[in-house]
């Protein structure tokens, strides 16, 4: 499906290290532009509520889609996100992640690609923070 992408996001700016490396990968056009959402706020408990912070500045109506994130945890962010894509109707919309933590999924949401499970624990770098701290070490750790 990457073959058809017209347009890539992902949401910053946790994803746009795993955004960066990826987009310099595909072979075929496409435009970029980011979204983003909270629901974690200063510290390690997400507060259950999703909020969108910063919106598409494009209509993706008609568009092929993918979204890309860094880190599945639950579930209910991509789940918000991609809620809120179809609703704009794009021709077709694909999710890629670069990290998951299987164990902890509460939602159905589609994940087309997967680059890795992870175990259960907090993990920093590579665009992941604590608190937006530890988002520019260039390797995935534990905290």
């Amino acid at each position: 499906m990457l073959a058809r992408a017209s347009w890539s996001s992902s949401a910053c700016c946790a994803g746009r290290s795993c955004f960066s490396d990826l987009s310099r990968r595909l072979t075929v056009p496409c435009r970029v532009d980011f979204v983003a959402l909270s629901s974690y706020g200063h510290g390690s408990t997400s507060g259950g509520a999703v909020r969108l912070v910063m919106d598409l500045r494009v209509n993706i109506a008609g568009n092929h889609v993918l979204v890309v994130e860094d880190i599945v945890d639950s579930g209910h962010t991509l789940a918000y996100l991609v809620a809120i894509l179809q609703a704009r109707h794009p021709a077709s919309l694909k999710t890629c992640v670069l990290t998951r933590k299987a164990g902890r999924l509460e939602t159905d949401v589609a994940l087309d690609y997967v680059g890795f499970d992870i175990p259960d624990r907090w993990v920093v770098g590579y665009g992941l923070d604590y608190s937006d701290r530890f988002r520019t070490l260039p390797y995935i750790g534990v905290l």
